[in-house]
């Protein structure tokens, strides 16, 4: 998987995307369903991942998650979000620092990606 991209953009495998992803286990991309964090933005300096966006990480079932914070890493996990993943190995870094690890990684893994901040 080649993985290249700029804030506000990444492409993968020559596709790009401009809006926040998630790469799934079996290699699909979607687009992150941020809208189901929105209630929390309040409480935040920045729309967070809540646990509302990881329904499908049970079924899954990645040995890592790969968490791209933005560009400036400001995305945070709400609390229950870092409960709901406890039970698997977290790797979160700004966005540009990710991209290495999506291209490159070994193991089954989900990768969410926030594409801006």
């Amino acid at each position: 998987m080649r993985v290249e991209g700029y804030h506000g953009w990444v492409a993968i495998d020559g596709k790009r995307y401009e809006k926040d992803i998630v790469v799934h286990a079996d290699g699909r991309i979607t687009e992150r369903p941020v809208e189901r964090s929105f209630p929390y933005r309040g409480d935040y300096f920045h729309i967070p991942l809540s646990e509302h966006e990881l329904d499908t990480i049970d079924a899954e079932r990645p040995e890592v998650v790969l968490i791209g914070t933005g560009y400036k890493g400001m995305m945070n996990l709400t609390p229950r979000a870092k409960e709901k993943l406890a039970g698997y190995e977290i790797i979160a870094r700004p966005t540009n620092d990710v991209f290495p690890l999506v291209e490159n990684e070994k193991r089954r893994f989900v990768a969410i990606l926030h594409l801006t901040c």
